[in-house]
């Protein structure tokens, strides 16, 4: 692939004395990463052209913590607090999937990140038919990180299995699918709560030593605290750091209820905190103290969870929210646009190792271009501001990921949208007749 994206503001955070101010540029493709960034109309031999003037070229976005198995339960669990939105929707309606629904799932979740400019995610499936979740993944070409939950305590919903069987599964589905094309695999043991310390030790080995991530959630809720006290008798993050699971390759989402002390363990040892504010207002967990984090020099992503606790999977939402979150409690200059657009671009890419997250030469072209001249958007400066505070879904017009274009005006490319409605449907119905709710 030779290409040139000609006509383009690029808007990253390339100049570090004016990050994300934008300027006219065109871009030159091969192979799947940015060869050069040229003046505009700069001419190049043997190339083709496509036309992206008066739209804005971003790094594809990052989101860090997904549940794509959980699409289809959008709107099925709403109101409701985050032990009993698990024990009386999220976890029957999972246990109810089959291997169909679970694709299904997949499918409408991938298709609203691709439509709203997500390139790269980190995803936790449910503990059956993770192959499913990779099968829809790898049809539409999405960067992904994807691991099954694992879980060796029971629950009510009775989704959980032996020690052994969810570190042997776990182990097959790498085996099968990781590094292959753009999908890795990731050990995604669900919390504390769900696991057993034997598990949890296991997997920190086992990821390590095949160079996978390691993906769970910590410290979202108080009563989840309280279940790991009354468990471990630590708190959370102190006891992940006991048993080695904390470091650059751990992505923990959430990490709102910490005390000094496990503030400084995720500072000292680079462990990535995946901020969800939407999914944390929606469940009524708490705002994180991301602004404190980022000046002790924490490592700092976003994503949008899942749909039920969303209920969107819009990677805009969650900019805006994360940064007004904050403003009411430490003023309005607490956490800028800028610093919410890197989160969601170059921090997340890092977190990830997808080799994107800027425009440069060398950078993989996991690109987005968005329509800014809408009624919504239109207005002053190309900036972070703009692209955090005003754009939405709506503003996202073309996509690419390794250079290869996978939405072109708003359409995805891989999959027919009535199919996936009617997939969904048939899927959903299957389902909540299984889980009798």
């Amino acid at each position: 692939m030779n290409v040139v994206l000609r006509g383009g503001t690029i808007v990253t955070q390339t100049d570090p004395q004016q990050p994300y101010n934008g300027f006219l540029a065109d871009v030159h493709i091969v192979d799947g990463r940015v060869q050069q960034v040229l003046k505009p109309g700069a001419d190049v031999q043997d190339t083709s052209d496509y036309n992206v003037a008066g739209l804005w070229l971003l790094p594809g976005f990052v989101q860090a913590h997904t549940h794509l198995v959980q699409s289809l339960f959008r709107g099925a669990a709403d109101d409701l607090s985050l032990m009993d939105w698990l024990r009386l929707r999220i976890w029957p309606f999972e246990a109810a999937h089959d291997a169909e629904s679970a694709y299904w799932s997949a499918r409408l979740g991938l298709t609203e990140l691709l439509l709203g400019g997500t390139t790269a995610i980190l995803d936790m499936a449910s503990i059956r038919h993770t192959d499913a979740i990779f099968q829809a993944a790898e049809e539409c070409g999405i960067r992904a990180h994807i691991g099954k939950a694992m879980m060796d305590r029971a629950n009510e919903a009775g989704l959980a299995e032996t020690t052994a069987a969810a570190l042997e599964s776990s182990h097959m589905l790498r085996e099968k699918w990781h590094e292959r094309g753009h999908l890795r695999y990731a050990y995604a043991p669900r919390f504390v709560p769900s696991c057993t310390k034997e598990l949890l030790a296991e997997t920190v080995r086992s990821a390590r030593s095949a160079g996978c991530l390691i993906h769970s959630h910590a410290s979202e809720n108080r009563d989840e605290i309280r279940l790991v006290r009354d468990i471990t008798g630590m708190e959370n993050v102190e006891y992940l750091d006991s048993i080695g699971m904390v470091g650059p390759d751990v992505a923990l989402a959430h990490c709102i209820h910490l005390n000094e002390n496990e503030e400084k363990i995720l500072v000292r040892t680079q462990t990535a905190i995946v901020h969800c504010p939407g999914s944390n207002l929606k469940l009524g967990s708490g705002v994180a103290r991301i602004p404190e984090l980022l000046r002790a020099g924490a490592v700092v992503t976003l994503g949008a969870d899942g749909a039920p606790c969303n209920n969107r999977l819009d990677i805009f939402a969650e900019m805006r929210l994360a940064a007004l979150v904050q403003k009411p409690r430490l003023g309005p200059e607490s956490l800028p646009a800028h610093s919410v657009l890197s989160m969601a671009t170059a921090q997340g890419a890092q977190v990830l190792g997808t080799g994107g997250g800027d425009i440069r030469p060398g950078s993989v072209a996991d690109l987005v271009a968005i329509d800014i001249d809408q009624a919504h958007s239109w207005g002053g400066m190309p900036g972070a501001g703009n692209i955090a505070y005003s754009c939405t879904p709506q503003n996202v017009k073309h996509v690419w990921i390794d250079g290869k274009q996978v939405v072109e005006n708003g359409r995805v490319f891989c999959w027919n949208w009535q199919e996936t409605v009617n997939g969904c449907r048939d899927a959903f119905k299957r389902i909540v007749e299984r889980a009798s709710l």
